[in-house]
């Protein structure tokens, strides 16, 4: 092989290979998820705006694969969700769409833990899931209201509220003095930055308590936005002509859920079709009363305009999990309106309050946001229920998959399966009680160093997912008994009977996404779904499969290693 050197290029060629050398420097100047800052203080809920922009950056193209996280990166720190690259984060804000570019903010405490408040931190995308980071949109403690907390922005594209046709304009929650109100800001530049309104705060609290998370749609129907405001126990719903005035007209109220943050409204078709086209009202909630933890709780019904009406007293959860959170949804304007109703992003924080700051993370705090996932409203058992896929677009994270064949489960296990090259990738399983088997419960085990930190199950008796995790590193056992409590959800296996009866036969399939410290589960095609912060030792990853008795089958299993997400700061 011929060698070269500087020397033997000649004046021309050395400032040719120069050049070349320094845009190779610029190009790895990255960091991982996004160098977002983080929030810890306000309240512990409040969710979000939507950012928007096109100033400065444009559009983004997707960020290369790579297989590895940068050097220096802390044990926990995601490979592909998106992160602070120091200190607070928390409640999403709801994305927005504009010149191709998706602007999303997020809520981050720059000051944590020494100082309290958070502000609206700004990142953009292409295709939801390479971001880059903006910096903050919308500072805290600069109108003497406050800090930014949740909310939601939206782009008057009629000029309603008067600061011009296609400014983005954002109301959200300021709290002084433990009193909240809802303020207003506006951007005239695509959402980069942001003025607050004359006569600030639109909405003054009228004697509540809780009284915060706006969340704005715009009700095209009717000519009017539309607003969800969480008020303790109840959602309040309120319409304005400008996004400045806004009219209480009913409420929706729930016991039993603990205090009710982060709402949402929106509509979709069940099973796609348009003749069964259905309003949802979502919140975050406490499943305490129910045996489970925080989550998002939604009802489907009907809206005309002043009131939801349920179709069902009995809410649903969008996941099952310990760690799904302050969701937020939103369409896709650019599709046709079959599609767009058809179905929506979504995601969600990836924490939980009983012990979001006790995570034994070093280099920042809050936790981290779930991947995309796209919901819709499918029939399961007779009743419209929103089900979650992995948005398509993650598959640009994909590396070489590598799979094993059909074989016997045992409690011995499997045999030998794909190791993990790193801590972070996708398996795709399918599990089977065929003709012949007497197993019921099979288990993946996810490992790291030497020691399994978090079980994935599934029982074909009782035809539900679980998932069970332990606190692997010291310290974690601060965390308390929430932490290790096992989360089950109800998911028939497919071709099998009703639960209940006798022993299930049929098939399961698993889509588990890992990363350093997460692990998100789809069952069946997104009919249910667990999210789990993980804490797993430092070390050689590792996944097996086994049974807790009896034989089952492993019908198939594939292992995608995914690319660290490198944003650029």
């Amino acid at each position: 092989m011929q060698r070269y050197s500087l020397r033997t290029l000649g004046p021309r060629g050395r400032w040719i290979a120069l050049a070349v050398i320094l845009a190779l420097v610029l190009s790895t100047a990255t960091i991982i998820g996004l160098a977002s800052r983080s929030n810890d203080g306000g309240t512990p809920g409040g969710a979000g705006p939507q950012g928007d922009g096109t100033q400065g950056s444009g559009t983004q193209s997707a960020a290369p694969k790579s297989f590895s996280r940068p050097e220096g990166a802390s044990q926990f720190r995601p490979s592909y969700h998106l992160t602070p690259a120091k200190e607070w984060m928390n409640d999403p804000q709801r994305p927005f769409l504009l010149d191709g570019v998706w602007h999303y903010y997020y809520l981050y405490n720059a000051d944590h833990p020494e100082g309290n408040g958070t502000e609206w931190f700004h990142v953009t995308s292409t295709d939801l899931v390479h971001w880059k980071d903006e910096g903050v949109a919308i500072e805290k403690f600069k109108n003497g209201l406050g800090d930014i907390e949740t909310g939601s922005a939206v782009v008057d594209q009629d000029n309603s509220a008067g600061f011009g046709k296609g400014a983005v304009v954002a109301v959200m929650t300021q709290q002084d003095k433990g009193v909240q109100r809802q303020s207003l800001f506006y951007s005239t530049d695509k959402g980069y930055t942001f003025k607050a309104a004359d006569g600030n705060p639109v909405m003054d609290n009228p004697g509540a308590q809780h009284w915060r998370d706006p969340k704005i749609i715009r009700d095209e129907a009717r000519g009017q936005w539309v607003m969800a405001l969480a008020e303790g126990e109840k959602i309040g719903l309120y319409t304005s002509k400008n996004l400045k005035d806004w009219r209480y007209v009913s409420g929706f109220e729930r016991k039993g859920l603990g205090i009710l943050e982060c709402p949402d409204l929106f509509q979709l078709d069940v099973d796609g079709d348009s003749a069964k086209r259905t309003w949802v009202l979502a919140a975050s909630a406490n499943g305490t009363a129910e045996g489970r933890t925080t989550g998002v709780a939604y009802w489907t019904g009907t809206f005309d305009g002043t009131t939801f009406t349920p179709a069902d007293d009995k809410h649903q959860w969008l996941d099952a999990g310990s760690d799904f959170y302050a969701a937020v949804t939103w369409d896709d304007p650019r599709l046709p309106e079959n599609e767009r109703m058809a179905s929506r992003h979504a995601i969600g924080w990836m924490n939980n309050w009983t012990y979001a700051r006790q995570l034994p993370t070093t280099d920042w705090q809050g936790g981290a946001d779930s991947i995309v996932r796209d919901i819709r409203l499918k029939t399961v058992q007779g009743r419209p229920t929103l089900v979650s896929t992995p948005t398509p677009a993650l598959s640009a994270l994909d590396g070489e998959a590598r799979t094993a064949a059909t074989r016997a489960l045992t409690p011995a296990g499997a045999g030998e399966l794909p190791a993990p090259s790193s801590g972070a990738y996708r398996l795709d399983v399918t599990l089977e009680r065929a003709a012949g088997d007497d197993g019921t419960e099979a288990v993946l085990k996810l490992g790291n160093g030497g020691s399994d930190y978090a079980t994935v199950g599934y029982n074909f008796e009782a035809g539900t997912a679980w998932v069970d995790r332990a606190a692997m590193v010291p310290g974690a056992e601060a965390l308390g008994p929430l932490f290790t409590d096992r989360r089950s959800a109800q998911a028939p296996p497919r071709g099998g009977s009703a639960p209940g009866s006798s022993p299930e036969r049929g098939s399961v399939d698993l889509t588990v996404f890992v990363d350093y410290s997460s692990v998100e589960v789809f069952v069946n095609g997104g009919e249910q779904t667990l999210t789990s912060v993980v804490l797993p030792k430092s070390g050689q990853p590792a996944v097996s499969a086994a049974t807790a008795g009896g034989t089952l089958t492993l019908k198939s299993f594939k292992y995608t290693p995914l690319a660290t997400v490198l944003t650029a700061r």
